[in-house]
């Protein structure tokens, strides 16, 4: 999304509800809502509603650890709502995942809107807002733009056809559909199919030019939330909303960002560049139809000339510009300027010429930054990583990405807007310091938590400038009586060569011990896969692996059978909320450090130890502790869960670092003893 404000069309901002001062008070409200829900009174969770208004009210940006339970998104939204209705104003949340999206806009929302209408004396709004590209472009879906093919179909002809289907079954469900937006097609298409039926925010004619933009699914979406009390949207666009000199989203004060511990990477991803010669080959095309030919011939020969360098360049990061990739990277920056040239100014014409115009502008100009930002990314001032991705069944591409975002968020997010930062993943090794200096907020003295319930405390100003409070509402779950943390002390240091049998054996006897109802993470996909090729021919018991089908499908599997074991990899570790007897055992491979070899991570490290700083401990074990404190987060999920979780890795006991990872993971019950960890599960299993 963004503002429909193209070739000087300027669309006015849709008013808000009018703003009442006569609002009853939080706790009233937090009464009502708690009822309304079929909840009951939670400390935690009337702390951190209470701390979440008194962040509205003085400004000061908020961190708040909410563990699993505390009902954290009631605590965030009631305060929200009650700001918005009363100032009529837009609060915008943020979320890293689409589950949360849902959730919010399809459950929370709704309940909460018709519990709190008639103590508000009306009914709060709401709307979700996602960028441009995940919406149908009723233009391009009448036939005013030319068709872009996959690069792959022009030569295959069973590759045209299915692309072709593809397309198909979108226009016809654009004849259906009320909002165009991508995640209510299922299924779902590729991306090469959506990407002829959807534009970016550049490629976009604008509201006005645009013959069909008064039903614009893109603009109705912005129009609805420029009306909405509360509006929902991810990190990605909140990303964008910072990076862009034109606002993406709706005039707000207040963000609250939940998953919070996502948004560093969230944000870096969406100021991640990215050039491949298949890129440069289709912005040639497009300035074929719009300039002279030669001119777009010069684009075309500088893709082929980029493609031959990636092709002998090796996958890594690169500490230095090689001289032939720089050279094709400077020729594909002036053949870009070129055409961006020979397009010129935006003129009036046919909507299909003018179209096709704006679409070939859009990623000429992505490609001429693009290359600009590679040439300039090393020297003693470097601030960002480049490197050579070499992905399976992908074109090999040079990437670009910042070093660090904390400056980015500290100018453009909190110095703008108040806000509040919350997850049940916030304290790494005992304290909020590691993630607040990724995001650009200053350090606390010392992280202070009273035994079994939550602090707060101020954090120092840093001159004035940035204000922000820690705090921990702790989690309603007793840890220490619900779950074990296993470590297996007595095993081998995990190797490179795949899962030892000692690990596969322990593997076994556990989920054997557990009667099925595993989820096993694991660091790898490799890992993932010879775990569970080998214990489907040692277990009686059913064991799922990710890759045999859709996540979704398998995750909904998993849950309905207790018998069944689940493996997999990243995804699993943070998107899995199996409640009940069918999750009773977690199992970690191994400590999940990023891989030494990634570009990002140890430019990172670098930068922190030139400057005096533990990189491995800042970068790899903030990494690691996040993974590991969303992995445990697995397992209880409801108050009468019970259960293990089983790290067979040593390292977490016998490294130095173990005390700061095992001091980012909830306070379980903690043994070496695997006799113990096995007659827990078989009274588990038997009970």
């Amino acid at each position: 999304m963004e503002r429909a404000s193209r070739g000087g069309d300027e669309e006015p901002k849709l008013p808000l509800a009018k703003a009442r001062k006569d609002i009853p008070d939080l706790a009233t409200l937090m009464k009502v809502a708690v009822e309304a829900v079929g909840g009951v009174p939670r400390e935690g969770q009337a702390q951190m509603a209470e701390a979440v208004e008194h962040t509205i009210t003085t400004g000061q940006h908020l961190a708040v650890q909410a563990g699993t339970g505390t009902g954290k998104s009631l605590a965030y939204l009631v305060p929200a709502i009650r700001h918005a209705v009363a100032d009529g104003t837009t609060v915008v949340v943020s979320t890293a995942t689409i589950a949360l999206q849902r959730q919010l806009v399809d459950r929370d929302l709704p309940r909460l809107s018709d519990a709190l209408a008639e103590t508000l004396g009306r009914r709060p709004t709401f709307a979700i807002l996602k960028g441009r590209r995940n919406y149908l472009c009723l233009n391009r879906i009448h036939g005013n733009a030319p068709s872009e093919p996959d690069e792959d179909a022009l030569f295959d002809a069973f590759a045209a056809s299915a692309l072709e289907r593809q397309v198909q079954r979108v226009q016809e469900w654009a004849t259906e559909t009320e909002t165009g937006d991508r995640d209510e097609l299922v299924p779902g298409v590729t991306d090469q199919a959506w990407r002829q039926l959807s534009v970016t925010a550049k490629e976009c004619l604008g509201v006005h030019r645009c013959p069909v933009g008064t039903d614009c699914f893109a603009e109705r979406a912005r129009a609805e939330a420029g009306r909405a009390d509360i509006v929902v949207t991810n990190h990605a666009l909140l990303a964008i909303d910072a990076l862009d000199d034109r606002p993406v989203l709706p005039e707000h004060d207040v963000v609250l960002v939940d998953e919070a511990h996502d948004l560093v990477d969230r944000v870096t991803s969406a100021a991640t560049g990215e050039l491949t010669a298949g890129a440069v080959k289709l912005a040639a095309r497009r300035c074929g139809r719009a300039v002279d030919e030669e001119t777009a011939d010069r684009l075309d020969e500088a893709a082929e000339g980029l493609e031959l360098v990636l092709e002998d360049a090796a996958p890594g990061r690169l500490e230095e510009l090689p001289e032939a990739l720089g050279g094709a990277l400077a020729v594909v920056r002036d053949a870009a300027w070129a055409c961006i040239s020979a397009l010129g100014p935006e003129r009036k014409e046919d909507v299909e010429g003018s179209t096709a115009r704006k679409l070939a502008h859009a990623l000429t100009e992505d490609v001429h930054d693009t290359a600009v930002r590679l040439l300039e990314g090393f020297g003693d001032q470097q601030h960002d990583v480049v490197w050579v991705s070499g992905e399976l069944n992908r074109p090999k591409a040079v990437r670009v990405a910042p070093i660090g975002v904390g400056g980015l968020l500290r100018e453009r997010l909190f110095g703008q807007r108040t806000t509040v930062l919350t997850s049940a993943t916030l304290s790494l090794g005992g304290s909020f310091d590691t993630l607040a200096r990724q995001w650009g907020l200053p350090p606390e003295q010392q992280v202070e938590q009273a035994a079994g319930m939550a602090t707060a405390k101020e954090a120092p100003s840093d001159g004035g400038t940035l204000k922000w409070t820690g705090l921990d509402v702790g989690s309603p779950f007793e840890h220490q009586r619900s779950g074990i943390l296993y470590i297996a002390r007595h095993l081998p240091p995990p190797g490179r060569d795949g899962l030892q049998p000692q690990v596969l054996d322990e593997i076994t006897e556990l989920v054997q011990a557990a009667g099925g109802r595993t989820l096993g993470l694991f660091s790898s996909r490799r890992a993932a896969e010879q775990a569970g090729e080998e214990l489907r021919k040692r277990l009686s018991t059913p064991v799922l692996c990710q890759g045999d089908d859709t996540t979704a499908l398998l995750v909904k599997r998993f849950a309905e059978d207790p018998e069944t074991s689940l493996f997999g990899t990243l995804s699993l570790w943070q998107g899995v909320d199996v409640p009940g007897e069918s999750l009773q055992l977690v199992i970690m491979d191994r400590i999940p450090f990023p891989r030494p070899d990634d570009p990002l991570a140890s430019a990172r490290q670098q930068r922190i130890s030139e400057h005096g700083g533990n990189g491995f401990l800042t970068v790899a074990g903030t990494h690691a502790a996040l993974l590991l404190a969303q992995g445990a987060g697995r397992l209880l999920r409801s108050p009468n869960d019970r259960g293990v979780i089983a790290v067979l890795d040593p390292r977490l006991s016998t490294a130095r670092y173990g005390g700061f990872l095992r001091a980012s993971l909830p306070p379980f019950w903690t043994t070496h003893d695997p006799e113990v960890v096995r007659g827990a599960l078989k009274r588990l299993t038997s009970g």
